[in-house]
């Protein structure tokens, strides 16, 4: 359990706040591209506690400035898209993206006035279908060159998802792998699958036909995690027989997890108590097809879950005897996780927590935080703040499963896979 001076530090992220000082040390995801169209209206949103807008200015740059009007506090996301900026709809001001005032059209002709304004105003890059925000102070460092963010834009797809709680609880969800083989196991009928199918659950799972309160493995899975330099590297072993079978992904500083399978889930605090969920897919090899049905289950504009704490995430008891483990069906996988960590409370209490051995890349996970925040506490750049082209390249992310070759041990295979350049394997263009 950590101690509420603990439970502060690394859940508060408010301007001012620690881990919101760490936070605002990186590129955040702002918002999705699709949501400022050219010509579209400007978005308000809410960043790390700041209430902001975002949007497209007539030139087609991205804009993450303040709300509110610096002359008498308007709002500012009923503005006009023109003349190079964002227009205030009450006396009009315009700013420009870089949060100057270019004109003040009240004030008697060959004012300067609009001179000596600088409104709150952070830098934007798109990359993808997403728009990042640097929210920290001097110069930005490098937006991290993730394979997501270099292939080609119709070989990814992006969406997010409205979360009713503290984005560390979404986060952890992440890190801890041993509840997929709880909160999101399905019975298989090994009969009606696949070769390939049948080998896959057969290699994940000890009993993949069985639904047990115990799990499908029981006593048979353990956690484990090994830290990089910008991370932690996660693991969850079943030991079955001579065979090792492992589940790989990678923690990346500040709220980041790479999931076995090569998605990304990127966890953005809205402020202590909701947060943005960003999902992140990516194939390497060809284009994704459309992923309507992701925005079914979180339409736009407010990417609210359909399923969700007010119909108790859909669940079916029946279900729940029959062939799923939490009843909530698997088309609403993301309200599963929604389901486990908004259930926690606004804020999870972790005075109260007993956390187990397999909960040990949790406890890793935590310390890292940590360390990071003390490094911005003593003026240092904390790890993964990139500002050297160079070393602008992430090798050691694995996210990955499979069996592990005999005799070897899941941290040396981990290794030899980033060495064959297969750490962040993704997904197939046939899959």
């Amino acid at each position: 359990m950590l101690t509420r001076e603990d439970n502060e530090l690394l859940t508060r992220t408010d301007a001012g706040t620690p881990c919101g000082d760490l936070m605002r040390r990186y590129w955040l995801p702002a918002g999705l591209s699709r949501e400022i169209s050219p010509g579209g209206a400007p978005l308000p949103v809410r960043v790390l506690g700041e209430d902001l807008v975002l949007f497209r200015d007539d030139q087609g740059r991205s804009g993450l400035i303040g709300l509110h009007c610096s002359h008498r506090g308007a709002d500012l996301s009923y503005g006009r898209i023109e003349d190079g900026g964002l227009r205030c709809i009450y006396h009009g001001w315009l700013y420009d993206v870089g949060g100057r005032c270019l004109e003040q059209p009240g004030e008697p002709a060959g004012s300067t006035f609009h001179e000596r304004i600088r409104h709150p105003a952070y830098p934007c890059q798109e990359r993808n279908g997403v728009v990042f925000a640097y929210l920290g102070p001097g110069e930005p460092p490098l937006l991290p060159s993730y394979p997501y963010l270099t292939v080609p834009e119709d070989h990814t797809y992006a969406t997010k998802i409205f979360s009713e709680c503290n984005y560390l609880q979404g986060n952890e969800g992440n890190i801890d792998l041993l509840h997929t083989s709880f909160l999101h196991y399905i019975k298989r009928d090994l009969n009606n699958l696949s070769a390939e199918e049948r080998r896959a659950a057969v290699e994940r799972y000890e009993a993949p036909e069985d639904l047990s309160g115990r799990g499908p493995s029981p006593g048979l899975e353990t956690c484990e995690a090994e830290p990089i330099p910008y991370g932690l590297r996660i693991c969850k072993i079943r030991r079955a027989g001579d065979d090792v079978y492992v589940r790989l992904a990678t923690f990346l500083l500040p709220s980041m997890t790479v999931i076995p399978g090569g998605g990304i889930n990127w966890h953005v605090p809205i402020d202590d108590t909701h947060h943005w969920k960003y999902i992140l897919q990516f194939r390497r090899d060809g284009p994704l097809p459309p992923r309507s049905d992701r925005e079914e289950l979180a339409p736009p504009p407010g990417y609210a879950p359909v399923a969700s704490r007010a119909n108790h995430y859909v669940q079916d008891r029946a279900t729940l005897k029959a062939s799923s483990y939490c009843g909530i069906p698997q088309r609403y996988f993301a309200a599963q996780d929604l389901c486990a960590t908004e259930g926690a409370g606004p804020i999870q209490d972790r005075t109260q927590e007993h956390l187990a051995p397999t909960d040990a890349p949790i406890a890793a996970a935590r310390n890292i935080l940590r360390k990071a925040i003390k490094d911005v506490l003593e003026g240092r750049d904390p790890p993964h703040v990139v500002r050297d082209a160079d070393l602008n390249d992430f090798p050691e992310i694995t996210a990955s499963y499979g069996l592990v070759p005999r005799g070897q041990s899941w941290k040396q295979y981990a290794r030899d896979l980033v060495v064959e350049g297969k750490g962040w394997q993704t997904l197939a263009s046939n899959g």
